[in-house]
């Protein structure tokens, strides 16, 4: 298991900030664990969060991704995708991501995916990649992979493969109004067996967020799901 997930509430600037995310970690889990200590410290020490909480939070997936990599050494050879939610006052709330850990909303009844999934195979994703002097393999049998070795596009750490991904998060900002029940944060283990609207519908009658938490992660292993699960939701009150 190399899943590390962060659901905590903070006091900052007079404001309540809801600080949620999934760290899915690959070849080690030295990268998720850092991540989980680290991450949502260094964008709020962003001087920009309170101004430009989008700039601030790519630029503290740069700096992060940048120390991973100069400490590799220490944090080992590994990575880890990311999914982060920071809520603010229980008003807005900004998701970002890297790789496949995913984002999935409940608007009146209806799933609604926040996050992009970061695969290789994907026209932006292999261009990127092919012009930074890398390939993406596409094997009979296997899932598509950057050199070979990785099936995401956009990830923290990896060293040897350094080159040709991308730490630059996918963010988005979401009022949070009445039609907005609750999110859903998971890792691939998850998704790869639940489509987005399954699992909204799975529990969404279902008022506790850690029940609910629980409930998706058992029917992914009833469904025979072979990776990582982590999963957390956030329900709102409005």
């Amino acid at each position: 298991m190399e899943d590390y997930h962060v659901a905590e509430y903070r006091y900052e600037n007079d404001h309540e900030l809801g600080l949620f995310a999934i760290y899915d970690g690959h070849l080690g889990d030295r990268v998720a664990n850092y991540l989980k200590a680290n991450l949502f410290n260094n964008i709020l020490k962003e001087p920009l969060f309170w101004s430009d909480p989008q700039e601030a939070i790519k630029n503290a997936y740069s700096s992060t991704n940048k120390y991973i990599l100069e400490n590799s050494k220490q944090l080992g050879p590994g990575g880890s995708t990311a999914v982060t939610a920071i809520v603010v006052d229980g008003k807005d709330m900004w998701i970002a991501n890297i790789g496949d850990s995913r984002a999935v909303v409940c608007e009146k009844g209806t799933a609604n995916q926040l996050t992009v999934d970061h695969e290789p195979h994907t026209t932006n994703e292999r261009k990127r990649i092919e012009k930074q002097g890398g390939f993406v393999s596409t094997f009979p049998g296997d899932v598509p992979r950057v050199n070979g070795q990785l099936a995401v596009a956009r990830a923290f750490g990896d060293q040897s493969l350094k080159a040709h991904l991308s730490s630059e998060p996918d963010i988005k900002h979401i009022q949070i109004n009445s039609n907005i029940e609750f999110v859903i944060l998971a890792s691939d283990g998850l998704w790869k067996v639940m489509k987005n609207q399954e699992a909204v519908n799975l529990v969404k009658s279902t008022k506790d967020p850690q029940t609910a938490a629980k409930r998706l992660t058992s029917e992914a292993l009833d469904r025979m799901s072979k990776d990582d699960i982590s999963c957390i939701v956030i329900r709102f009150r409005c």
